[in-house]
């Protein structure tokens, strides 16, 4: 079992950025910790009716959310996805064959770093406009704060079945 890592302290003080990035820092970090140390198979396993509810299916789910709201919509970054998913809905939770969970892991990671740099160069109020709606960086924020914690909710039912790690 992979023991509880040191993750990012939220501030329980401090500006709204410092909040907010603290927080969505606070949950990936959950993902790499309840992703992390399981071999190919477990990260692979499906423990409910949809086969693709599994931990490795999440993370690349997570990593291409991250590549889409920041990348894309705060950074007007082409949206190389959106044919693929038009037609499979599902695309980003099945994973090429010959992609290691660690592959996976690496590439949220990587994409991680990047959505940082681009929140870091633009203000919360700055608004973006994607196919006609118009966001702020604010929203886009709290969206993927929203987003991760639903899917380390689901990742931490997911890791206790497989292995029995729990924690919060």
């Amino acid at each position: 079992m992979t023991e509880r890592p040191k993750r990012p302290e939220v501030p329980l003080t401090g500006g709204e950025r410092e909040i907010l990035t603290g927080l969505l820092d606070y949950h990936r970090a959950t993902v790499a910790w309840k992703a992390g140390g399981l071999t190919e198979a477990q990260s692979r396993q499906a423990h409910l009716p949809s086969e693709l509810m599994t931990v490795a299916g999440l993370v690349a789910h997570l990593t291409l959310n991250e590549w889409f709201w920041f990348g894309v919509v705060v950074a007007g970054e082409e949206d190389t996805w959106e044919e693929k998913l038009e037609q499979d809905p599902d695309a980003e939770f099945r994973i090429p064959p010959g992609t290691s969970v660690e592959q996976l892991l690496a590439d949220y990671e990587k994409q991680c770093a990047r959505s940082r740099e681009i929140v870091a160069g633009h203000g919360l109020d700055d608004e973006v406009t994607h196919k006609e709606e118009t966001f702020n960086v604010r929203w886009v924020v709290a969206h993927m704060i929203e987003e991760t914690a639903r899917h380390v909710g689901h990742l931490d039912l997911l890791r206790e079945l497989t292995d029995g790690l729990t924690g919060e």
